[in-house]
């Protein structure tokens, strides 16, 4: 019986950080990105980007720009990595003077979404074009509360393109 038990709360405690772990329905990652870049095959202009899960296992994300008024969907999965991200931020490839959204970080995991590769980063890849990852900052924010938490990493103000 104690065995039972144990497991029971194992069980809780597992599943309840793994959901922590998660982007929630009344959660929104937002970051300022200076350059135009594309996701799902659409390019998003530069400027405020937001991204929230569309579906409750996270498998879809809706990524928009509210300013330039474009928004769209695209699929997504989720990694785990060996450390846990210091800081919310959306990563890019970038080739040349193109970037391609392929990855959202966050704070305090190991699990980030992947997002597909579009048509245009796979022919570029496919050309042996050399590509550099850019991490752009971010903040979480909640619908529920209208509060967010502004992040940093090493003092530089959200929205900084840092590359790794």
């Amino acid at each position: 019986m104690k065995h039972a038990k144990w497991i029971v709360v194992v069980t809780l405690v597992v599943l309840s950080g793994m959901a922590a772990a998660q982007l929630n329905s009344g959660s929104k990652i937002v970051a300022q990105v200076p350059f135009e870049f594309v996701v799902a095959n659409k390019i998003v202009p530069a400027g405020k980007c937001v991204v929230r899960t569309a579906t409750l296992e996270g498998k879809v994300l809706t990524i928009e720009n509210p300013d330039a008024n474009v928004g769209l969907f695209s699929g997504s999965s989720q990694t785990e990595s060996k450390q846990s991200a210091p800081h919310y931020a959306l990563v890019f490839n970038q080739y040349g003077d193109r970037y391609f959204l392929s990855g959202i970080k966050l704070q305090g995991s190991k699990i980030a979404y992947r997002l597909p590769e579009s048509k245009a980063e796979a022919e570029l890849r496919a050309q042996n074009v050399s590509t550099t990852e850019e991490t752009v900052l971010a903040s979480l924010l909640s619908d529920h509360f209208k509060s967010g938490q502004q992040l940093s990493l090493q003092n530089r103000p959200t929205g900084v393109a840092v590359q790794d």
